[in-house]
């Protein structure tokens, strides 16, 4: 059965852009495939997998369209035409097509990400609540809605592809992996279901246009940064903070993939900022011990990436690496003026830190534990916890 729904969770994204692309009204198709689908799931454990399960799967949803056309008084003229149309084919550029469909403007950031989690990733309702931890329901009416929205904004099929709308793709895939690296509440640390379909999709986009730098520097930079998850937790799920992880445990095959792609990516594109995000991943992933690290380099590269994408997590990340490379004084000087942080967490976490590079215990541990109030996730709440016991 697993096997089975790996690949129905491939097609889906492959049929769904095929049929929409022919017929149109998003909402409709996809409801469609999803009777297709379930047809699968109930006919093909008895009759087995079909030579061609895409082109199945195509045929019954259109069939299923057609069917729904069928019972439509108004579009019956519409129903003659399509009737005699050979079912519609898979095509190179519909799945992008589709990823921006998922994304448009005209949705909320949260409906862009659970309708690619749903269109594109192939996931269920069910699957979806359970990876954002939200209620099954809550999740069936944001679907609901984004398709609503969808047919009211008239927003149709398109394959063109302008910069400002793969910023917006690339922006979904990377808050479902970041979503997934780090959950935002919860008791684990990771929702590895969200990171690999994260990487899944980013790499089906890199693969669909390789000569953008920047897709190309977002799947670097998710291969860097996931690589070390095996090493992220201990054995009763607490967080392990960078320096202190096993490096031994770290993916070497994802950091030698991502540190290759960045590397290859940096000397043929135009320089971005998730490009510059990966290249600092890299020289993390690349130090065999912590006191290995390179600082001074991080520290030119979040400057860089101050300049390219000012944002308070750049600046806070930036007053890290300058502690790691001047000392922790001046970094807490800078952390005075922070005053725009979204995450006040982090600003405590890393005041906390800072305070205890500098020798004062004391200081430390109030932030650590200011930190651990502030925070909605329960592995980082033990993690700056014990940080502060330890203090003591």
């Amino acid at each position: 059965m697993g096997d089975l729904t790996a690949l129905l969770r491939e097609c889906t994204p492959q049929v769904l852009a095929a049929v929409v692309r022919r017929y149109g009204d998003f909402e409709a198709c996809e409801d469609a495939v999803q009777e297709a689908l379930i047809a699968a799931v109930q006919q093909w454990p008895v009759s087995g997998v079909p030579e061609q399960p895409r082109s199945w799967l195509i045929t019954v949803a259109a069939r299923r369209r057609v069917e729904t056309l069928r019972n439509e008084t108004a579009r019956r003229r519409r129903e003659e035409t399509v009737r005699h149309d050979p079912a519609p084919e898979v095509r190179g550029d519909d799945e992008l097509a589709l990823l921006l469909l998922c994304c448009h403007p005209a949705l909320s950031v949260p409906a862009q990400v659970t309708l690619t989690l749903r269109a594109v990733g192939g996931l269920t309702t069910a699957e979806i609540a359970r990876a954002l931890l939200l209620p099954e329901a809550t999740v069936g009416q944001r679907i609901s809605r984004a398709k609503q929205r969808i047919r009211e904004s008239g927003v149709g099929f398109e394959r063109s592809a302008p910069e400002e709308r793969l910023t917006a793709v690339r922006h979904v895939l990377y808050l479902i992996f970041n979503e997934g690296h780090t959950a935002s509440s919860g008791d684990a640390l990771n929702r590895v279901e969200l990171t690999r379909e994260a990487i899944r999709l980013t790499r089906q986009l890199h693969r669909r246009l390789p000569d953008d730098g920047e897709t190309a520097g977002l799947l670097a930079l998710m291969l860097l940064t996931d690589a070390r998850r095996p090493a992220r937790t201990g054995p009763d799920g607490a967080l392990i903070p960078l320096a202190e992880q096993d490096r031994g445990r770290w993916d070497a095959g994802m950091i030698a993939e991502g540190v290759a792609l960045i590397t290859r990516t940096l000397a043929s594109a135009p320089i971005g900022p998730v490009q510059v995000q990966a290249a600092i991943a890299a020289i993390h992933d690349e130090a065999a011990r912590p006191e290995d690290t390179d600082w001074p380099q991080i520290l030119i590269l979040y400057g860089m990436l101050h300049a390219l994408a000012p944002s308070p997590v750049v600046t806070l990340n930036r007053i890290v690496a300058s502690a790691m490379v001047h000392g922790p004084e001046p970094g807490l000087a800078a952390l005075d003026r922070v005053t725009e942080v979204p995450m006040r967490h982090r600003v405590a976490a890393v005041r906390a830190h800072l305070l205890e590079m500098a020798g004062d215990h004391s200081g430390a541990r109030e932030q650590y534990r200011l930190a651990a109030r502030l925070t909605l996730s329960r592995p980082e709440q033990r993690y700056l916890e014990s940080r502060a016991v330890r203090l003591h």
